[in-house]
């Protein structure tokens, strides 16, 4: 079966994927914690735990499709 993408495309992707999964889960913790970073400004969102539970789910999304369907290995 040919590829739809090139090699170096799906590499990039999978590159692209642990990044945001690593990124979302630090942003989701420093809202989780109440960083003030995160929530010290007047136009920061109020629930920071709905913040952080948003933040998590979408970690939890690329988690699942990148580590659940990694592609086949078949040749």
């Amino acid at each position: 079966m040919k590829p739809v993408v090139s090699a170096f495309n799906a590499w990039s992707c999978t590159v692209l994927s642990v990044f945001a999964i690593v990124i979302l889960s630090i942003i989701g913790s420093l809202f989780a914690r109440n960083h003030h970073q995160m929530m010290g400004m007047e136009e920061d969102p109020e629930d920071n735990a709905a913040v952080a539970a948003s933040v998590f789910i979408a970690v939890a999304v690329y988690a699942v499709s990148r580590f659940a369907y990694p592609g086949s290995s078949s040749s």
